[in-house]
């Protein structure tokens, strides 16, 4: 029998954005589909505010904080522009990202070795207003422990690559997330994990050590088309638990 992970799920629903904007519509409601989601069982609410505000609108940043009642994890670019959103925000958490106009979705990890600088400042301004600030990392020991240096307490290791392999790659990146996850706990970082996660790959995932959270979201949202959003949460919910 397998036993209870109790690894927090948090929900991204940017993808129902991406339904409302294809038609430029008030519908689906970002609130109404908040309020289901928590109902499934969401420890959390993540969105992605883009520089090119591809689904996620300001507008929806503003109603969501005073609606979400579990936690707000507000992923972002480390921009000065979205620095001063998060600031006047106030999400209980901020995920820094990086991004690219032309990417379909985020293709992987922030360098931190490359953006020390950046990042720092960052980290501390959204420190100062209380925010937790997560960065979106590859599973590279040498990024982990950047990460740590410049005071983010929480990591989010992409699975994207994970999530793309099958066969033996897939072993390998399963064995390198794991090192990653052991790597960071012994710096003291909050081990979050996500980025192509479904119902049919999450298991191996589950394994990671010291794991705290993933966030899951297009897998969810495509589920939901068939089985409704509370129900395909608490799906995801009942796996993680």
């Amino acid at each position: 029998m397998t036993q209870p992970t109790n690894i927090r799920l948090g929900v991204n629903i940017d993808h129902a954005a991406t339904i409302r904007q294809a038609r430029f519509t008030p519908y689906p409601d970002l609130v109404e589909i908040v309020s289901e989601v928590e109902a499934g069982g969401a420890d959390g609410i993540t969105l992605h505010l883009r520089e090119d505000r591809r689904h996620i609108q300001d507008a929806d940043v503003t109603r969501l904080k005073k609606a979400i009642t579990t936690n707000m994890n507000l992923e972002m670019a480390a921009t000065d522009e979205m620095v001063g959103i998060a600031c006047k925000i106030k999400p209980e958490d901020c995920c820094l990202v990086p991004e690219s106009r032309e990417e379909l979705t985020t293709e992987g990890g922030l360098d931190v070795l490359r953006n020390r600088s950046r990042l720092e400042t960052v980290c501390r301004k959204l420190a100062d207003e209380q925010i937790r600030v997560s960065i979106f990392i590859e599973p590279s020991l040498e990024q982990i422990t950047a990460a740590a240096e410049i005071g983010a307490p929480v990591i989010e290791l992409h699975t994207g690559t994970y999530a793309n392999a099958s066969g033996d790659v897939a072993v390998q990146e399963v064995n390198r997330l794991i090192q990653a996850a052991k790597h960071a706990h012994s710096l003291g970082l909050i081990v979050n994990a996500g980025h192509g996660l479904d119902y049919n790959n999450i298991e191996p995932i589950l394994k990671l050590p010291h794991l705290n959270e993933l966030n899951i979201g297009h897998s969810i949202i495509a589920r939901a088309l068939f089985t409704g959003i509370r129900s395909a949460v608490k799906e995801m919910a009942d796996i993680l638990r």
